[in-house]
C-alpha cells in the first residue's frame, strides 16, 4: 500500500534549509576509515546512496586525535580528512541530499591503545566506565580515565572551534554537536561521571558550563546557531552502564533552556536507551524538553513511519532520524512511500570491513545509481 502522502514524506523547511521530507539519516558508526582517521573513497557511494533522506547526520566525527574512542573511526582535525569529506560532501550535493557533520569526543569510552602516546583517556572525573574498548588489536576493557585539568579544557573547546571550522572548509551544510551517549559532554552534564570541585563540576550551571562553552565556540563559526544541532540523551545508560544524573528533569530542562538561548537549529534525542527501549525511565520527560526548546525537535530511537506519523499528528517531534534501517536501506524513504518491506543488515556488516555490506545493498529495483 502507497504510502507517499505520509506527511512525514513530504517536504520541510528548517531554519533556512528546505529538506526533501522529514526523515533524518542518524549518525552511524561503521568504522571503515583508515587508522589515520580518513574515510574510504566508497564512503561518497554510501553517503550519496541514502541523499534520499531529508537531512543526513555523518557517522560521529572525532574531533581531535585524543578524541578517539573506537579503532577506524574518521576524524575532521587534519587536512586528509577534510579533502575526503570534501568529497563525500559534494557526491551528497550532486544527489540532492543535505548533510551535517556530527563532532565527537568520546572522552573516557576510549582505551590507551586508541590514544596519542599511549595517554589514558580523559573525562570530567576518574571514575571508571564498564564494558570495553574496540581497538585495532580487538577488544579492550575500559580502564579509568584521568581527570581533565582545569586549565586544559579551553584548549578542548578549541578543538570542537577547529573541527567546526574544518566541517566548513569540506563543504557541510551544518553541524551536529554529539552530546549524548555518556562521551565527554555529557560525561560533564551528569552528576554521576561528573565529581568536580572546580567551576566545571558541582551545581547544574558548572557542570553545563565546559558544553556550553563548545556551543558558543561552534555557534560563533557557524555564523549563529542556525546550521547547528546537538543531540541529547537524558535517558541512556550506554555505553559504559553510565547511571543516569540525579535530577535529570532539572540537568537537562536547564541544559536545553541554554541551548535555546544560542538559537540552535534543533536537538536530536534519544528517546529511551539506544538500541534497547523506547522505554522512559522516571526524572526524564521528552515532553517537556520538546516544549522548552525554540528550534525543532528531531527524534530518534526505534522508529516506524506508523509511529513518526503519530508523533507528528500529536506534535511531539518535527522530524524522525533512523538509524539502522539505513544500513540495508539505501532508498528507505522510496520503501517507506511504497509500504515496502525492509531488509535487515546481519550485525558483522555493521562495524568494520570494506564496500561489502557498507556501500553495496542493492535498492528496491536493483543498484542504487548515484550522480557523481
Amino acid at each position: 500500500m502507497s504510502r507517499s502522502d505520509s506527511p512525514v514524506l513530504q517536504p520541510f523547511t528548517l531554519g533556512d534549509l528546505t529538506l526533501k521530507n522529514r526523515v533524518v539519516m542518524a549518525p552511524l558508526t561503521r568504522s571503515r576509515s583508515s587508522v589515520a582517521g580518513v574515510p574510504p573513497d566508497f564512503a561518497a557511494d554510501y553517503y550519496g546512496q541514502r541523499a534520499n533522506a531529508g537531512l543526513i547526520i555523518s557517522e560521529a566525527t572525532n574531533i581531535s586525535p585524543q578524541a578517539v574512542g573506537y579503532a577506524y573511526t574518521p576524524g575532521i582535525w587534519s587536512d586528509a580528512q577534510v579533502e575526503a569529506w570534501r568529497r563525500i560532501v559534494a557526491t551528497v550535493h550532486a544527489n540532492d541530499g543535505r548533510i551535517f557533520l556530527q563532532l565527537w569526543h568520546t572522552g573516557r569510552i576510549s582505551h590507551p591503545n586508541l590514544q596519542p602516546d599511549g595517554g589514558l583517556p580523559v573525562s570530567a572525573s576518574a571514575i571508571k566506565p564498564k564494558g570495553t574498548a574496540f581497538t585495532e588489536d580487538g577488544m579492550k576493557a575500559h580502564v579509568t580515565p584521568r581527570a581533565l585539568e582545569t586549565d586544559e579544557i579551553p584548549g578542548i573547546v578549541g578543538d570542537y572551534r577547529r573541527a567546526a571550522e574544518n566541517a566548513k572548509r569540506a563543504g557541510f551544510d551544518g553541524v551536529e554537536i554529539h552530546s549524548a551517549n555518556n562521551y565527554l559532554l555529557e560525561q560533564f552534564v551528569r552528576d554521576s561521571t561528573n565529581t568536580r570541585t572546580d567551576q566545571y563540576g558541582g551545581s547544574i550551571e558548572n557542570r553545563l558550563r565546559f558544553p556550553l562553552a563548545v556551543v558558543k565556540a561552534v555557534t560563533e563559526v557557524w555564523g549563529g546557531g542556525n546550521r547547528v544541532g546537538i543531540r541529547l540523551s537524558p535517558a541512556t545508560t550506554e555505553p559504559g552502564k553510565t547511571p543516569l544524573d540525579s535530577d535529570p528533569h532539572a540537568t537537562f530542562g536547564a541544559y536545553v533552556d541554554a541551548l535555546s538561548d544560542f538559537g540552535l537549529l534543533y536537538i536530536h534525542t534519544i528517546e529511551g536507551v539506544t538500541q534497547q527501549t523506547r522505554d522512559v525511565p522516571d526524572g526524564v520527560d521528552f515532553l517537556d524538553l520538546r516544549k522548552r526548546f525554540s528550534g525543532a525537535y528531531v527524534g530518534n530511537n526505534q522508529y516506524t513511519l506508523d509511529l513518526a506519523e503519530k508523533e507528528l499528528a500529536e506534535g511531539h517531534a518535527d522530524l524522525f532520524s533512523f538509524g539502522r534501517p539505513y544500513i540495508a536501506n539505501p532508498d528507505l524513504v522510496a520503501r517507506l512511500a511504497s509500504g515496502a518491506p525492509l531488509a535487515e543488515a546481519p550485525k558483522p556488516y555493521w562495524y568494520g570491513g570494506g564496500a561489502n555490506g557498507y556501500s553495496d545493498w542493492p535498492g528496491m529495483d536493483g543498484p542504487v545509481q548515484i550522480e557523481r
